[in-house]
């Protein structure tokens, strides 16, 4: 016999996991049975928290989706945080935990690791939280769970099995293909006609921008690009286009208002990115072109001129496809007056901060540096050349949980099998 918990490793083998990130206990032993006969590697934190901000860590330096498994009730209530840290930054995880048997949940009866709802307390930090009522359900669920990971917004999951299913007979698991679109052409048509006809255009870009081919649409529009904490990377630090400042920043935000035309890439236009001092000073004069998968994202914030709703690197390579080569314009020197303006602009403090990060960058070259709320870590996220996508994020922006900075590194360098830098302040370490 095959028992479900085995049935679940083979099919996160087969959807292309290779970590789980989680600790054994008493409720998930049936699920840990089938560990020893596959191929995945297991890491045991020390505490459930370290086990998600681990997996938040590997994904955000790779991109592929590593899984946690934790026990019912504090399991599962101890990785919440991570879980609603990954929510708020689109990071894909999945959360695998055990749920008292069938019939005892909810009841009352003072089981071990009893809790209330618990599906519906994970749900408020997950894109969904799905409770397996029979053994057959697995492999649509792991679908709609690669469905978020894949096909849309990413963000955690969380699957939870009741103990005495763990060990039923189980179907096997066939993994479905997900396939993300680009945008809708006739839109994307329109907003290349006006790109074409932009004199001083700017790129934004955001976490969900990182996998489009932004340094080629920037040199096709003569666009100098901002890249807000989770983009940092995306344009290499020697490219003259590059302006790894903080839209936050007075001098960034005077740029941003002197464009024609502002493209928006895979970025939400979120308050801890764009207006982290809470002066309510920044705004996007239009016209806008917002490029992102989740038509609600583009729904908030500013109002887009054009709404391309779509994966970004199919967008984007659509949009590359649609634009003529531009010869060099002021793209450059734009630039390089925002960068100069946002250095002066950061103080004396922070460029010191800096030039600290830029140290480890050219020390390490090409290593991840990963953080907690730190000084450092505020100088960088204001101002940092990064040397490539995933080599620069922390827990300082979106939901800003502490303690974020050591597992998140540990979990980097499992998924790189190299060396990783964590910055941890403001107690982070403690925690």
């Amino acid at each position: 016999m095959t028992t479900l918990g085995e049935r679940l490793i083979g099919g996160l083998e087969a959807y292309g996991v290779d970590t789980v990130f989680g600790i054994p206990g008493v409720h998930t032993v049936a699920l840990y049975r089938g560990l020893a006969a596959s191929g995945l590697t297991h890491v045991t934190p020390r505490h459930e928290q370290g086990a998600g901000f681990m997996a938040d860590g590997y994904a955000r330096a790779t991109g592929r989706v590593a899984a946690a498994f934790v026990i019912t009730g504090p399991g599962l209530t101890n990785i919440l945080t991570p879980m609603a840290q990954a929510y708020a930054d689109s990071i894909p995880m999945l959360v695998v935990s055990s749920v008292n048997r069938t019939g005892a949940s909810d009841i009352g009866r003072g089981d071990l690791h009893e809790v209330r709802n618990q599906g519906l307390i994970a749900a408020q930090a997950a894109a969904f939280s799905h409770t397996i009522r029979t053994p057959e359900e697995l492999p649509a669920v792991l679908a709609r769970a690669w469905s978020v990971f894949r096909g849309q917004r990413p963000r955690p999951v969380h699957i939870q099995i009741p103990v005495d299913l763990l060990s039923a007979r189980a179907p096997v698991v066939s993994p479905a293909e997900v396939v993300r679109g680009s945008a809708d052409q006739a839109a994307l048509a329109a907003a290349c006609e006006q790109l074409r006809n932009a004199d001083a255009p700017l790129v934004l870009c955001g976490g969900g921008g990182i996998a489009a081919r932004v340094e080629v649409l920037a040199r096709k529009l003569d666009a100098p690009v901002i890249s807000t904490t989770n983009a940092r990377g995306i344009l290499p630090p020697d490219n003259p286009l590059n302006v790894p400042a903080s839209p936050s920043l007075s001098a960034v935000r005077s740029g941003i208002d002197a464009a024609d035309l502002v493209v928006a890439i895979g970025t939400e236009i979120g308050r801890t990115d764009y207006d982290m001092y809470e002066d309510g000073g920044f705004e996007i004069r239009p016209p806008l072109i917002r490029i992102d998968i989740d038509p609600m994202q583009i729904a908030s914030g500013p109002s887009p001129a054009h709404a391309l709703v779509g994966d970004a690197a199919a967008t984007v390579d659509a949009m590359i496809a649609h634009l003529p080569e531009r010869s060099a314009g002021t793209g450059a020197e734009r630039a390089a007056a925002l960068r100069d303006a946002a250095v002066t602009e950061i103080g004396a403090h922070y460029r010191a901060a800096v030039r600290f990060l830029d140290t480890v960058r050219d020390a390490l070259p090409g290593t991840p540096v990963i953080g907690d709320s730190t000084q450092a870590i505020y100088a960088g996220n204001l101002w940092y050349a990064a040397p490539a996508p995933r080599t620069w994020f922390n827990a300082a922006t979106g939901y800003g949980a502490l303690g974020y900075g050591l597992p998140a590194a540990i979990g980097a360098s499992i998924a790189r099998n190299g060396p990783t830098v964590a910055l941890c302040g403001d107690g982070g370490l403690q925690f």
